[in-house]
């Protein structure tokens, strides 16, 4: 085979390329027993008419177009090898000759992956992360436990923030109530902010058995357009006040909380555990991103495909509605929910599509400059990892992922690796 590219843009090119007459000869047999079945010729049984005698009636320029289908694929996947292109996209494919007796001659229409030139990606200057847990740290994480613990009781007091309100209510444009704004025995915690703006505010400060007017204006963006924007009044009725009491931070409190721990300082050194090693996470997390931005930012793409922008894009939507999908929430019942489309989503997707393809070309070619690649055991490694992860036998981590994916994924961390692992935080 000759195979040759020649750009037309930056990323845009023709590949040019033939197709050998023994190939041809493969494909025609290949297209020849896939049609010779059907075949109703006097003298003959169905499916037993011999190739010369096909050629004869039919011409074997009938069997071109199927011959072609059928080593397409492997003479083009042998002429992006030849040529050393990498094709981010489908080709267009445009036959130049299928002469008789000569070899095949195609050109294909091709977008290829844009060159990257790195610039500097290791020993990289971050800002320095805290790793420190402090005794404040610890208090807050009790304290959050505490409130969550925490038991309501009614009180004679008037409402303050914090507290919860058990309320009737309904709203009113002018005179007319509208649909949607009553309640009956609703507990609304004070300070939530789960009300309209303004609302809560105005329950702070009174008590049981009273009843009050609030007047409040709903947001421009608020979801129900008759309401956006407009002024209301909602009259309200308090049936109960109840407050939160905090149960004591002792050794009993921590039994309750987790029954791994004996004592109040067990489950202290517990949760600077905790925090310590999810501060560290964060840490590393913060260290990799600044560096691996940086990356990017010192590299130069001078234009990046169209296409794989798109398909970025497409991939984003695909895993979030699937996210959606496996909480219950189908594509339209999604829209419907929030009000929006397709075409909504796809917008909301795009501002950071082009900055993850260029991360993604950069860190493949950090890791091609590196010569970086995966060895069998780590390839058989990461499949251990990830059926130990999802709860699933490795056989069927290998039908979902193909060793290829899994030699780009291992190389991408590695690639990863080196541009943080020499980072310098200051």
């Amino acid at each position: 085979m000759t195979a040759k590219f020649e750009k037309t843009g930056t990323n845009d090119g023709v590949l040019t390329f033939s197709i050998a007459q023994e190939e041809i000869q493969k494909g025609l047999t290949t297209a020849f027993n896939k049609v010779k079945g059907s075949l109703n010729v006097p003298g003959f049984r169905k499916g037993k008419v011999s190739r010369t005698v096909f050629n004869r009636m039919y011409g074997e320029e009938a069997l071109y177009e199927d011959a072609l289908n059928a080593v397409l694929p492997e003479a083009y996947e042998a002429a992006v090898k030849e040529a050393g292109i990498d094709p981010v996209a489908q080709p267009k494919i445009d036959v130049e000759s299928m002469d008789k007796g000569e070899d095949w001659v195609i050109k294909a229409e091709v977008t290829v992956k844009p060159e990257v030139k790195l610039g500097d990606y290791k020993d990289l200057t971050v800002e320095k992360q805290d790793r420190e847990v402090t005794d404040a740290d610890v208090d807050a994480r009790l304290e959050r436990e505490q409130e969550q613990q925490a038991e309501l009781v009614i009180k004679e007091d008037a409402a303050v923030e914090g507290d919860t309100a058990v309320i009737d209510f309904e709203g009113f444009l002018g005179e007319e109530a509208f649909e949607g704004g009553k309640g009956e025995n609703y507990s609304l915690e004070l300070g939530s902010g789960s009300f309209i703006p303004g609302f809560e505010e105005q329950i702070v400060g009174k008590k049981a058995g009273e009843s009050t007017d609030v007047t409040v204006t709903f947001p421009e963006d608020y979801q129900a357009e008759d309401l956006a924007g407009k002024e209301a009044v909602f009259k309200v009725t308090v049936h109960e006040v109840k407050g939160k009491e905090l149960p004591e931070l002792d050794d009993e409190f921590a039994k309750d909380v987790d029954d791994s721990v004996e004592t109040l300082a067990e489950l202290k050194e517990k949760y600077r555990a905790e925090l310590t090693e999810s501060k560290e996470k964060a840490a590393e997390d913060a260290v990799e991103e600044a560096a691996i931005r940086q990356a990017v930012e010192n590299a130069e793409i001078v234009e990046l495909p169209h296409v794989m922008v798109h398909d970025e894009v497409h991939r984003a939507m695909d895993e979030f509605l699937n996210n959606m999908q496996r909480q219950g929430i189908n594509p339209e019942m999604y829209y419907q929910l929030t009000g929006s489309t397709e075409a909504d989503l796809h917008k909301q997707f795009e501002g950071e599509a082009d900055t993850r393809v260029k991360t993604n070309l950069v860190i493949e070619a950090i890791a091609a400059a590196e010569g970086l690649e995966a060895t069998d055991e780590e390839i058989e490694a990461e499949i251990k990892e990830l059926a130990e992860a999802y709860n699933m036998p490795e056989a069927q981590v290998r039908r979902v992922l193909t060793e290829d994916m899994l030699k780009h994924d291992i190389t991408m961390k590695k690639a990863v690796e080196v541009v943080t692992s020499t980072a310098v935080e200051k």
